[in-house]
């Protein structure tokens, strides 16, 4: 019985249906899954609603870390039209077993900034433990961007201090970059986004994000 309460569907928002499971984890100190995920980078898009920017939902994100053939990686992202897209973000998991669904233990994000020419990624654990994952991302899908851009680890991302917040600071630094790229303030193409997300991410906004996601799910809940 209460497993089938955890498993009882408590929002559809866009294309991404919520469980009560997923309350729980926003509730607690714990590992954010793939569905929180994918709910807020939904939530982000439609707040930041133009077709240069994409956010890579994390099934997709993963399949394309993990497709065994360039065929089907091909018919896979040939739809996302990354090469029109100016600001692309991938969540990405240390997860490699295809056959264990939400599996993995850690969180990082590759964005990719068209005007820059460049793949940036953003690990909040101090040893950088998704970077050899970052860059299976980056080389399959680099050629399909129609940029030839480059790839680098950014050394000043803003670092965790637990063990279970690295979603919550995917979900925060994605944030960043989006209002970043649609400010209309001068910007300064070679520093990017790394300036504002170091002042603007610290460990007491990532630790009120977990809140916050939680009211922003309630709030919509109360609409349906």
């Amino acid at each position: 019985m209460e497993k089938e309460k955890a498993n009882d569907k408590i929002l559809s928002y866009n294309d991404v249906v919520l469980r009560r499971s997923d309350l729980d984890i926003l509730s607690g100190p714990y590992f954010l899954n793939d569905r929180i995920i994918e709910f807020y980078f939904s939530y982000l898009t439609s707040c930041y609603k133009s077709e240069d920017i994409l956010l890579v939902p994390p099934s997709i994100a993963f399949w394309i870390k993990e497709c065994p053939d360039s065929a089907s990686l091909k018919d896979f992202v040939e739809p996302l039209h990354l090469s029109t897209r100016k600001l692309i973000i991938f969540p990405i998991n240390d997860n490699e077993d295809v056959t264990r669904a939400e599996g993995g233990s850690h969180w990082s994000l590759l964005a990719f900034e068209r005007q820059t020419n460049a793949f940036v990624h953003h690990d909040s654990s101090k040893a950088g433990f998704n970077n050899a994952d970052a860059k299976r991302v980056y080389k399959a899908v680099v050629s399909y961007t129609a940029s030839g851009a480059t790839y680098v680890d950014c050394p000043s991302s803003p670092e965790q201090e637990n063990g279970y917040d690295c979603g919550l600071y995917v979900t925060a630094i994605s944030r960043s970059i989006c209002a970043w790229y649609v400010s209309e303030l001068p910007k300064d193409m070679r520093d990017l986004w790394f300036s504002t997300v170091k002042e603007q991410v610290t460990p007491l906004l990532v630790s009120n994000m977990r809140r916050e996601i939680l009211d922003l799910v309630r709030s919509l809940m109360a609409k349906t």
